[in-house]
């Protein structure tokens, strides 16, 4: 009899292997970003086709195969719906998935990456907060996550509401992260300054970054 693991965890993303099965990269908190087959869930009448699906959150029961694991079942409890109704938000999501993919790895702790790639979602899905702040928020929280953030720039001209605002962003909790609005001028100076350390600490080329570009 095999093994099950059971993990928790938000799919990263999802491409199609052979007539109808998929391959779903998750980001868990067990053992990081991990690589799941899962059979046959391209056919019709497969129990398991919502469940693979960018964005899906919640538990996968699988097993392990000789370079992968297996998709057995999955418990969704957020397939985060309310994306398909709303285009901006839903590449901004994208992007947010894509760059914690980029600095995810297999078998690494990645709970403090994860819970905030869940409640960056969350919040574009409430829709109570700017999009350009969350998407702010985010660049600088992951770089701290990561232990990469290089901390507030000395005569960088910032306002004391950006100053406040930024050791907010990296030191609050996770769960509070998006319990605030800020001015513009702060919004303007928090841009600017996650766009430059985006550029500056990641050498990587966000694809889903192009789209938002273009439809600004």
């Amino acid at each position: 009899m095999r093994d099950y693991v059971v993990l928790t965890g938000m799919i990263l993303e999802t491409g199609p292997v052979n007539d109808y099965d998929k391959r779903l990269v998750l980001l868990t908190k067990e053992r990081g970003k991990v690589t799941v087959f899962a059979r046959g869930v391209r056919r019709q009448n497969s129990r398991l086709t919502a469940a693979a699906n960018p964005f899906s959150f919640g538990t996968f029961k699988v097993f392990e195969g000789r370079s992968a694991y297996n998709l057995a079942e999955a418990e969704i409890q957020y397939y985060f719906e309310e994306l398909r109704q709303n285009v901006e938000g839903a590449f901004l999501g994208m992007y947010f998935l894509e760059y914690a993919s980029y600095y995810a790895r297999e078998n690494n702790d990645e709970i403090e990456l994860l819970k905030l790639l869940f409640q960056s979602i969350r919040a574009i899905v409430k829709g109570t907060i700017d999009l350009r702040l969350i998407r702010a928020v985010y660049e600088l929280r992951i770089l701290q996550v990561n232990g990469e953030f290089p901390g507030i720039p000395e005569n960088a001209g910032l306002s004391k509401g950006t100053v406040y605002t930024i050791g907010h962003i990296v030191n609050s909790p996770i769960e509070k992260l998006y319990t605030f609005a800020v001015s513009d001028t702060v919004l303007a100076e928090l841009t600017a300054l996650s766009d430059d350390y985006r550029r500056r600490f990641t050498d990587h080329h966000f694809k889903s970054l192009d789209t938002i570009d273009a439809m600004k």
